[in-house]
C-alpha cells in the first residue's frame, strides 16, 4: 500500500513521457514526474520517496524532503491566508492547507505556527492543525518515571515550557529545570521526572538524581581543565551564576562537587574549587 503523507520505498516500473512510474509490492502505482527523476536509474531500482497530492489533486511521488509529514509536528511558516483558511510553507511545492477550523488563533501571512499534520478522512487531503492538543493523549500513558524520550518543544507557559513526549503525550519543563535555550519546534531528549496522579507529566532535560551526577561531574571537570584547573563557584553561590556557566542547577552542582570530592579529584577551597 502506498502511504499519503509519508516516506515510501518502491520500485522503478517503466518510464513514460510523464516521468517513471513507481509501484508498491502490492502493484499500487505513483508517478515520479520528470524534475525528480535521477539522471541515471534501472526498471527494478528501489526509491525512497514522499507521496502527496499535487495542485491538481492527483497522488504523485517526489524526491523533495518536507518539514513534515502525517502524523508529526513542527514549527512552519504562513505564505497566504485566503477566505479558506491558511496556506503554509512545508519545503513543497504545494503549500499545505489549514483550515479556519482548525487554527487556535487567526493565521497571519508571515507568522510561524506549531502545527500537527493529519489526513482529513472527508477530503482525503493531508491539511495542518495549529489545535495540537487534540492528537495528544494523557489519559493512557506509554512512558514511565526516569524514562528516556524524545522530545517537542511546542508553547511557552508562565511556568515553564511545555513539551511533546514520543509524539503522543504532553509534557512540562518547569522554569527551574530549564538550562539552555529552547525555542518553538525544537527536538532534543529529556526524561520523565515526574507523573502526577492526574497523569500529568513533569520532565527535566537531565538525567535525574544519582543517574545525573555522572554527567554533572564531567561537565564540570571539562570546565575545571579549560579554566586552568580551577573554578570560582562553591556551595554558597548565587544558583544564577551556577546556571550560566555549568548549566545544571545548584542542587545538581552541589551532588557532582560531592562525587568528585569522594573520589579525590578535586579540593575545594573557600574562593572556589580546585583541580587535584
Amino acid at each position: 500500500m502506498i502511504h499519503l503523507g509519508e516516506y515510501n520505498t518502491l520500485e522503478i516500473l517503466r518510464e513514460s513521457e510523464q516521468g517513471l512510474y513507481l509501484a508498491d509490492e502490492e502493484g499500487n502505482e505513483v508517478l515520479l514526474p520528470n524534475r525528480y527523476v535521477p539522471e541515471s536509474f534501472k526498471i527494478w531500482d528501489k526509491m525512497d520517496v514522499f507521496v502527496y497530492l499535487d495542485n491538481e489533486e492527483r497522488l504523485v511521488a517526489v524526491t523533495d524532503k518536507p518539514y513534515i509529514k502525517k502524523g508529526d509536528f513542527a514549527l512552519l511558516r504562513c505564505n497566504a491566508v485566503t477566505e479558506h483558511g491558511a496556506f503554509l510553507d512545508w519545503g513543497m511545492l504545494k503549500e499545505l492547507f489549514c483550515p479556519f477550523r482548525e487554527q487556535a488563533f487567526k493565521m497571519k501571512k508571515g507568522g510561524w505556527y506549531f502545527v500537527y499534520c493529519f489526513l482529513d478522512e472527508k477530503s482525503n487531503r493531508l491539511v495542518a492543525s495549529s489545535k495540537t492538543n487534540q492528537f495528544l493523549d494523557n489519559k493512557e500513558l506509554t512512558v514511565s518515571q526516569f524514562e528516556e524520550v524524545d522530545l517537542i518543544v511546542s508553547h511557552p507557559s508562565e511556568i515553564g515550557m511545555n513539551v511533546i513526549i514520543n509524539k503522543k503525550h504532553l509534557g512540562l519543563i518547569f522554569n527551574d529545570d530549564i538550562f539552555q535555550d529552547l525555542s518553538v519546534g525544537d527536538r532534543l531528549k529529556g526524561y520523565i521526572k515526574k507523573i502526577r496522579p492526574d497523569n500529568k507529566i513533569d520532565v527535566v532535560l537531565g538525567q535525574i538524581g544519582y543517574r545525573n551526577i555522572e554527567p554533572n561531574a564531567d561537565a564540570i571537570m571539562v570546565e575545571l581543565r579549560d579554566n586552568s584547573g580551577y573554578l570560582n563557584l562553591t556551595d554558597k553561590s548565587d544558583p544564577e551564576t551556577i546556571k550560566q556557566v555549568l548549566k545544571m542547577s545548584k542542587k545538581s552542582f552541589k551532588k557532582a562537587v560531592g562525587s568528585l570530592y569522594k573520589q579525590k579529584l578535586i579540593e575545594i577551597k573557600e574562593d572556589g574549587i580546585y583541580l587535584v
